[in-house]
């Protein structure tokens, strides 16, 4: 019984979904000046993971073939057996409709059509078509992937504020500029993977040496794109000299990337990658909630004794 559940679980791609969870959690955070609502924030948060686990879902299988093939999924659950498809796709519809009956009825209905259409964009649009279509596969698809800020700002506010569109947008563009270079390092360490799966990752179609320069193109984009939040009064000075910093190193990763020490570095920039993610949102949701409260709580006055 732990053994199938493990199987179901594994579906999900948990820490995929985590990171996803995490950064629709910032953008819940970040949409009021307080606390946000804990209904709109629990319900919000339930209903995102099981849309993005359904994608998870969905993905495994349509992409189970290709998986197959390839020596980091031939272990999945339905390459190996563990699972039948049949399976993976009740699984798959179970999950996501709960999503949108937990969005629609507990959260507000705009949120749950900015979910779904991530979830379509993810796992019909992207997996189905675009990952065999063309070696711009990331860069196109990519947006459906950077909407979970979108998400949990929607989720608490409806979108109504004036500015909630572009502070919200600014996130999913952040997210955006770094999936490329962060799935391209690994594409990268796992190019004779994808040819021999046929599928026309970058590094496949035009080499390694362009795929290189064009991680360290989006790199620059994305570290100009992390100042716009402190630009647009979103965050304060405590966010920005944080993004400054990880921007730094990602740079060095991103520069290093064109001539590297070993064939392994690739990987280590794809694990720094997502370590950078979680620490820039992070360093987002301390800036707008602890750092104010930190700002305003009373300053203790020491007196000598006696």
């Amino acid at each position: 019984m732990r053994s199938r559940v493990a199987q179901y679980w594994t579906l999900t791609k948990p820490r995929v979904v985590a990171l996803i969870v995490f950064t629709a959690l910032v953008g819940m955070f970040l949409a009021v000046p307080g606390l946000p609502p804990w209904r709109e924030t629990v319900f919000g948060l339930l209903g995102i993971w099981l849309a993005a686990a359904s994608a998870a879902a969905i993905n495994h299988v349509l992409d189970q073939r290709i998986d197959a093939l390839m020596a980091r999924t031939h272990d999945r659950p339905l390459p190996t057996g563990g699972l039948k498809t049949s399976q993976a796709v009740v699984f798959a519809l179970a999950l996501g409709l709960s999503s949108m009956a937990i969005l629609v009825f507990l959260v507000n209905p705009l949120c749950a059509l900015l979910t779904f259409a991530s979830l379509i964009g993810y796992a019909i649009v992207y997996t189905g078509w675009l990952k065999r279509a063309t070696p711009q596969n990331i860069v196109i698809g990519g947006i459906a992937g950077a909407a979970p800020p979108l998400l949990g700002w929607s989720a608490i506010t409806g979108m109504h504020g004036e500015y909630d569109w572009a502070y919200a947008l600014t996130l999913v563009l952040i997210i955006y500029l770094w999936t490329p270079p962060h799935f391209w390092a690994l594409a990268i360490f796992r190019r004779e993977d994808y040819a021999k799966a046929m599928v026309p990752m970058l590094p496949v179609t035009h080499g390694v040496t362009y795929t290189r320069w064009q991680i360290l193109f989006y790199s620059v984009l994305l570290v100009l794109a992390t100042l716009l939040p402190f630009a647009l009064a979103m965050s304060g000075i405590f966010y920005l000299g944080g993004a400054l910093v990880l921007g730094a190193v990602f740079l060095w990763y991103a520069w290093r990337m064109l001539d590297p020490p070993d064939e392994f570095f690739a990987m280590r920039m794809f694990q720094y990658s997502v370590v950078y993610l979680m620490a820039l949102f992070a360093f987002l949701l301390v800036d707008h909630w602890l750092m104010p409260w930190l700002q305003a709580a009373p300053a203790v006055e020491f007196r000598p004794v006696g």
